[in-house]
Order: structure tokens, then sequence, then C-alpha cells
């Protein structure tokens, strides 16, 4: 057996052991804050891969996610509230509306590039925040709540006995994201995202289609990120611009990304799972005492790692377990993709 077989075997345990581990997770603690702890880091790695797809392989550094995240929660709401329509179908309804405002979004911005197209999408962030706050129909800024059932939870989505079923469907999607993820970068379109992310001026006159590309990007990270909306305010039964649209949401997927190693399949993942629970846990021990010094942790730590490794966590790893975890394809691969 070759050394790329080996690391691809060990690969495969690796990976099969985490899923096994996480399967059984809800079963071992049955606490409903040690479930909640987990299911904001699937929240959060979900949110942070669908980012990177933008941020990690188009180079589109996008501050503007909390926008899709809550026109995903506010779409599957009203179709729930005024409607009846389950949020099963409000989910895939959430992503597509997420996707719609990303394309009409990134169709004039396409072309900008570092700083510029931040801006514009920090821009946007605030377009939808504001135009939420004062849009009566959806409730404005006194947000909306969803009615509690207790029958059908599963047409319904909601489950007030457990959250065991919360932590499964999280972790679909976020199963889910990840084999997009996965299969997107490592296919043709994965190979002209990064193109235009190193060179784009180059990749555009050999032909990639510049504005195409990141147009799919834009869509496919706005899916997800809409879909995990639905999901958010079923969680909660309670959503309102501030709550579902804050900058602080769309700097901290940023800040996950790229702490746990931007560009990288499971660097988002490892992000998430040190400091979300690194988050919920500060917030609960000091409660209203250490107001805002979760963010404050989050903050020391990513300013460190950037002082360590500007790389990621995933890097600090070494090169076997980056080799392991990085989820890129050898030298000796990308090459011979290229040369089809």
């Amino acid at each position: 057996m070759v050394k790329g077989d080996e690391t691809m075997d060990w690969r495969r345990i690796l990976v099969g052991g985490m899923l096994v581990g996480l399967l059984l997770y809800p079963f071992l603690l049955t606490g409903s804050f040690a479930q909640h702890i987990i299911i904001m880091t699937f929240m959060y790695a979900t949110l942070s891969l669908a980012w990177d797809i933008l941020g990690g392989h188009a180079y589109l550094f996008s501050f503007g996610q909390a926008a899709f995240f809550g026109v995903g929660a506010y779409t599957s709401s009203m179709l729930y509230v005024r409607l009846g329509i389950t949020p099963w179908v409000g989910m895939l309804a959430a992503g597509l509306a997420a996707s719609l405002l990303g394309l009409i979004v990134g169709f004039p911005t396409s072309k900008l590039r570092g700083h510029y197209f931040a801006i514009s999408t920090l821009a946007l962030l605030v377009v939808v925040q504001t135009f939420f706050t004062n849009w009566t129909f959806v409730g404005g800024a006194r947000g909306l709540s969803l009615p509690v059932v207790t029958k059908n939870p599963w047409f319904n989505l909601q489950f007030n006995q457990s959250k065991t079923n919360y932590y499964f469907i999280m972790l679909g999607l976020l199963v889910v994201t990840i084999l997009t993820n996965w299969l997107l970068t490592r296919s043709w379109i994965g190979f002209y995202l990064r193109a235009l992310r190193e060179a784009p001026d180059v990749a555009d006159s050999l032909g990639a289609n510049n504005m195409l590309y990141r147009l799919l990007a834009i869509a496919v990270s706005a899916f997800f990120t809409g879909m995990v909306g639905c999901l958010y305010a079923q969680y909660v039964l309670y959503i309102d611009p501030e709550s579902v649209m804050p900058l602080d949401l769309s700097i901290l997927i940023v800040l996950i990304a790229v702490f746990g190693g931007s560009g990288t399949l499971w660097g988002p993942v490892l992000g998430a799972a040190i400091l979300v629970p690194v988050m919920e846990l500060t917030r609960v021990w000091l409660g209203g005492v250490g107001r805002g010094l979760d963010h404050m942790l989050v903050g020391l730590l990513v300013v460190i790692l950037c002082a360590l490794q500007p790389d990621g966590v995933i890097k600090l790893l070494g090169p076997p377990a980056n080799r392991l975890l990085s989820g890129k394809r050898s030298k000796k691969g990308v090459a011979a993709y290229g040369a089809r």
C-alpha cells in the first residue's frame, strides 16, 4: 500500500470514529445544556463552512452572512406562522430566499475584490436589518414569536421534551454541508474558484467566467446559511432583527473559520469545536457579571493564534494531522487533474 492510500485509510478511520462518537453523545450526556452546546457548535460549524466557500476558496470576505441567516429565519417562520407550511419545506424556501438575496447583491458586486467586497456585504447587512426592523408585517423591531405546538412534533419541527432531535437534525445539516464543500472544492468549480482567487486576471484571460463562478459561490454559501437560519428559528421559537441579523454573528462566523483554518475542509469545524464551547461555558459560568467576556476570550484566542500560526489551528497540529484533516488533494493529484 502506498503512502497516499495509508493517509486516506487513516482519514476514513478518523472520520468514522468521529461520527460514531457524535451519534452516541446525546445518549451518553443527556443534560439539556450539554446538548445545547453541541447543537450550537454544529450550527456555527455549518455557518463557517458555508462562509468558507466564499472566503476560503473564492477569497470573497463576506461580513453580511447574518443577512442570509436572518432572511432564512424570517422566510421559514412566516411560511409557518401565516400559512401553516411545515418548516421542512420552509427550510428549502429559506435557503432559496437567501440564495436569491445573495444573487441580487452579488451581481453588481461580483467584480469587487478585497476590502471593497467586504464593505459592500457589510452595507447589505445594515440595509437588510433596517428593512426588517421597520417592516411591521413580520413584526418589526418587536420580532416574531412562533407558536408552541405539542402535536405532530416532526411536522412542526418542535421537540419540547428533549433537544436530542434538534441535535441530530443539526448534525445532519452539518454533514450535508461538509459533503457539499468536499465535492465542490474537488470539482472543476472548486479549481476555477481557486484560480480566480490566486490570479483573477489570468484566469479570466484563459476563459474562466469570473462573475459566474463567484455568483455560484455566493448562492451556495447563502443557501446553507439560510437553512441554518430556519433551524435556529425553530429551535428558539422567537426571532427579531437584533437576534438573527447582528453584526456580531457575521464577525463570529468569519473568526471561527479563520481560527480553525480557512480554505480547509475541517478547519471551520475545528474552530467551532474550540470557540463555541468556550463562549457558551463562559457565558453560563459568569452569568450577567461577565457580560461580553465570552467575545473578549474569543478575540484573545484569535489574536494569540494569529501570532503563532496565521493559517489556523489545523496547521498547528503538524504535517501528519494536516494531511489527515486538511481535506486537500496531494500536489500529484492536483497536477493530474489539471492536465485533463
